[in-house]
């Protein structure tokens, strides 16, 4: 079964959702492989991957809006506040919100369905690069 594997670099302006859809389905048409898995991990505990509507950036609106009542910046309940106030809260958002995704492959592209996007999701409120590991692999 081939594999390939390969890390992306994805500048963020700061908390939000970041589509990688585009992106990742270039990799997965150039690694030739028609059936098999795409999975895409990113290196860092205060961002995450989400598989989401792309179609309406209202709902991701929504999820952010969501998180921030659930884990609001500046929480007292938090202790870990070494980078700021919305340090712990990142981490947080990250752990319920997942850091890798897997992604099948048919006929060489991503089978998403009709509205679905990949999206990177910043949970720190500063601009940062954020690392990727995509693997590829199948037949």
């Amino acid at each position: 079964m081939p594999t390939q594997q390969f890390e992306l670099t994805v500048e963020t302006r700061g908390r939000g959702s970041y589509e990688l859809t585009d992106m990742l389905k270039g990799h997965v048409h150039g690694c030739g492989i028609g059936t098999g898995l795409c999975h895409v991990f990113v290196r860092h505990t205060s961002a995450s991957l989400m598989l989401c509507e792309n179609a309406d950036p209202d709902v991701r609106r929504d999820l952010e809006a969501l998180m921030a009542r659930m884990i609001p910046d500046g929480d007292p309940l938090f202790v870990h506040q070494n980078e700021g106030p919305d340090d712990m809260p990142a981490h947080a958002r990250s752990v319920l919100t997942g850091s890798d995704l897997t992604i099948p492959v048919r006929d060489g592209v991503l089978a998403l369905g009709t509205w679905q996007g990949v999206f990177l999701w910043e949970h720190r409120t500063g601009a940062l690069a954020r690392r990727l590991i995509v693997t590829v692999q199948g037949d």
